[in-house]
């Protein structure tokens, strides 16, 4: 059985690809933000809880590619924005066509 940070049957968020390993859950605003003032400021309790399920290749290349949690949670908080993100939406067409 998966436990509550993975799952086996959501695609992820990104690349739209079902792994044998399952997805993890991203927070789109880094847990370590979440008593920052400036953070509390401007997102809801809710906005800050939100997580987006995705493989392990993208999650691991969200941090690879955006590395300072801060930077993470104020410019690239959804997953449009993430996307937006040259080098992760060059990274998730690359590995949206992997088996």
């Amino acid at each position: 059985m998966a436990s509550r940070s993975e799952s086996s049957t959501e695609p992820c968020k990104l690349c739209q690809r079902r792994t044998l390993r399952g997805t993890t859950e991203h927070h789109l605003i880094p847990r370590m933000c979440h008593s920052n003032k400036w953070f509390k400021k401007n997102f809801s309790r809710d906005q800050m809880r939100q997580t987006i399920s995705v493989c392990r290749d993208c999650h691991g290349a969200i941090h690879r590619y955006i590395p300072k949690q801060k930077v993470l949670g104020r410019d690239f908080n959804t997953v449009e924005k993430l996307l937006a993100h040259d080098e992760l939406a060059k990274f998730v067409r690359w590995v949206s066509k992997q088996v």
